[in-house]
């Protein structure tokens, strides 16, 4: 009798047939998912103001940690692209996806959590006159990170600012220190939140050669520490040739071209032979 009832309780109980999963080769398979996942989908985006159409079914992609440059000349819809990326301008039509989420659909909190997985460095770096370098930093810190502790925020700033070479100007206000400088205190501040998605507004505006050539390659040496993907507003050349590992050039709120800065540069078209001349 005893031995019927193991009998039966063995029937009842079910075997798991299930193949052991490699922890590794698991590991593997959700990178590569990830690395083949866009971080950004724009399909078929349009915005206009009044009667002038800026962008005029705008489609690209941006993969996980690629630098996408786009190029065009004043008043191409570049501006107002990466404006709609941060939620600064609501397009009028189309699909915007960051992290696999469409960004029409999310409420004021949800948005607000992708906003801090994302970074945009602005044109003039937008630091605050009034606070020094450690407090432009800490700013960011206190607003999203309360619960850090003051000697692991400390830590972090210090770490930010030696990644970005001005660990010595940490005091100082903006107003002593050149365009370069204020633009990397500007990129420190933002890389402070470890943001997975940098949008760059023409990062090397206003700066002499040589400035913008380090800036050009703070771009990059920040892109593969983090393997931050990013989006790259520019005119100039040597930046795009520098930072791009694609580029899409727009004309008149439409893209026109795609490809590497050597497909490009190789190009035919009477429009983008210009700029690689």
């Amino acid at each position: 009798m005893k031995e019927e009832e193991e009998n039966d309780k063995m029937e009842e109980e079910p075997v798991d047939l299930k193949t052991p999963t490699d922890p590794e080769a698991e590991k593997e398979r959700v990178s590569a998912n990830e690395k083949e996942a866009p971080v950004v989908v724009i399909k078929g985006l349009r915005k206009a103001f009044k009667d002038h159409e800026v962008l005029q079914g705008v489609d690209l992609h941006v993969n996980k940690g690629e630098n996408l440059v786009v190029l065009g000349k004043s008043g191409s819809g570049k501006s107002v692209l990466i404006k709609c990326l941060v939620g600064l301008e609501w397009p009028d039509e189309g699909e915007l996806t960051i992290f696999g989420q469409d960004i029409s659909k999310l409420s004021y909190q949800e948005l607000n959590a992708l906003r801090l997985r994302t970074g945009f460095l602005f044109q003039n770096a937008a630091l605050y006159d009034s606070m020094t370098v450690r407090e432009n930093l800490a700013f960011p810190l206190r607003q999203h990170k309360k619960n850090m502790t003051k000697e692991k925020k400390e830590a972090l700033i210090m770490e930010t600012l030696e990644n970005v070479g001005l660990a010595d100007s940490i005091d100082q206000l903006p107003s002593k220190l050149s365009g370069g400088q204020a633009k990397r205190i500007g990129l420190a501040r933002t890389l402070i939140l470890h943001p997975e998605l940098m949008l760059y507004d023409e990062p090397t505006t206003g700066l002499d050669t040589g400035t913008a050539r380090e800036i050009s390659d703070l771009m990059v040496r920040t892109k593969e520490k983090y393997n931050i993907s990013s989006i790259t507003i520019t005119h100039d050349m040597a930046c795009a040739k520098m930072t791009a590992d694609r580029i899409i050039m727009m004309k008149e709120g439409v893209i026109v071209a795609e490809g590497t800065y050597e497909e490009l540069e190789k190009s035919d078209d009477e429009w983008v032979k210009p700029f690689f001349s």
